[in-house]
């Protein structure tokens, strides 16, 4: 356990910060799902709002160190391929 007070508030601050990372992250992750939940029905029009709404978040996400950069830009370029391939 820590032991000054310095390190105390770095526990109480690291809790805090874990919390924000956490729902940010679930957040990110039920707007992925939706779009893939989208691209499972057949639906171009639902899916293409679904991508949308889920690029910001995930971007976002790799800004704040939640998820690496190169993943995120991964996850909506594959994403963006399948939306993509259900328009045609």
């Amino acid at each position: 356990m820590a032991n000054t007070s310095s390190a105390k508030k770095a526990v109480r601050k690291i809790e805090r910060r874990t919390a924000v990372n956490r729902a940010r992250r679930s957040q990110m992750r039920t707007y992925v799902r939706k779009v893939e939940e989208a691209i499972a029905t057949g639906d171009a029009n639902a899916a293409q709002a679904a991508l949308a709404a889920a690029e910001p978040l995930v971007m976002r996400a790799a800004q704040k160190g939640i998820v690496h950069k190169n993943n995120a830009s991964r996850k909506i370029s594959r994403l963006t391929v399948r939306v993509k391939a259900l328009a045609k």
